[in-house]
């Protein structure tokens, strides 16, 4: 409007006044900088004087200022819970909660040959399920120094057939396969597994094989096949290594959050050797306690079949378990 005002004026004059259009122009320069100069002085000046800004900057343009709504001093409003998800939702199964009613809950502790018996007591499904203990530790396995990764003889085996495959040469060829290796070789085994053949559980490679091993990686490593000097799949004495894992060797580690899983028999077994079992795994873990762990090492022990509910153990009586001779 105050352009047009000047426009007009100079129309009727005959020559344009330059005072008039200067004037007319920061004038609306002054109404469109109020916007920016009242939101600049508030955050220079902080939240709480933003109204007195506002006044301010309008005072100084000569502006008219608008009624400022005082801010509400009631608590808002809480907001409303976010949906349930379908996965927090999902309801257990018949079975597993009958089978959950015959165990104690989470804050109970059991003896070990309690906890084994009450684990084997939920096993219903129709083929025999591993029984597995889940032994949360006090470590944080991004340090180098607290890190944890071994291996464990279970004296009585883990009730399940391991197929073994030996990449060596030589005499270790012969060895391997009398001592009960499924798959003997050395470059024709590795052209065989580069084509896709992975018919087997663990891989067992001499030291002098590891530089032709190291261009499987990328196939084997994701498997957790690769062999490893730690999980005792890297070594000279083949014959002693397919042994072990054939009667019963198992690996273990921590994962992220330091835990470790391992399955330590089938619920065919007897308590009494699950408890043997279950003893070898707590010595082994304890003898390979990483240096970095500080302060209470065993948070808590968990055992549990395939798919049935959990059985806390207390780790006292698990350590101070006595087994005969």
């Amino acid at each position: 409007m105050a352009a047009f005002g000047c426009l007009q004026h100079a129309s009727v004059s005959g020559r344009p006044h330059t005072s008039s259009c200067r004037a007319s122009r920061l004038q609306s320069a002054s109404h469109l900088q109020a916007p920016f100069l009242a939101r600049h002085a508030a955050a220079k000046a902080g939240s709480r004087s933003s109204k007195c800004c506002v006044v301010q900057a309008a005072a100084t343009l000569e502006l008219p200022t608008l009624p400022i709504e005082e801010e509400s001093t009631q608590n808002p409003a809480p907001a409303s819970a976010p949906p349930q998800t379908q996965s927090a939702s999902r309801k257990k199964s018949r079975r597993y909660r009958d089978m959950a009613g015959r165990v104690p809950d989470k804050l109970t502790l059991s003896g070990p040959i309690e906890a084994i018996s009450l684990a084997l007591g939920t096993a219903s499904l129709k083929f025999t399920e591993t029984c597995e203990v889940h032994i949360k530790l006090n470590i944080d396995p991004k340090y180098a120094d607290q890190q944890l990764r071994a291996t464990v003889n279970l004296p009585n085996g883990t009730g399940k057939e391991l197929r073994v495959a030996v990449l060596c040469q030589g005499d270790n060829v012969a060895i391997a396969k009398e001592a009960g290796a499924d798959h003997v070789g050395s470059d024709d085994l590795i052209q065989e597994m580069s084509g896709g053949m992975l018919d087997f559980d663990k891989l067992v490679a001499t030291p002098d094989m590891m530089p032709k091993v190291a261009k499987l990686g990328r196939l084997l490593g994701p498997r957790g096949l690769m062999p490893n000097p730690k999980a005792g799949t890297v070594t000279a004495d083949v014959a002693a290594a397919v042994r072990d894992f054939k009667g019963g060797k198992v690996e273990y580690r921590a994962d992220k959050a330091g835990n470790v899983h391992v399955g330590f028999g089938k619920t065919d077994f007897k308590p009494e050797d699950l408890l043997v079992n279950l003893k070898a795994v707590q010595e082994s873990i304890d003898s390979n306690r990483p240096s970095g762990a500080k302060g209470q090492f065993w948070k808590n022990v968990t055992l549990c079949t395939t798919m049935g509910p959990p059985v806390r153990v207390n780790y006292s009586a698990l350590r101070d378990t006595s087994l005969a001779a």
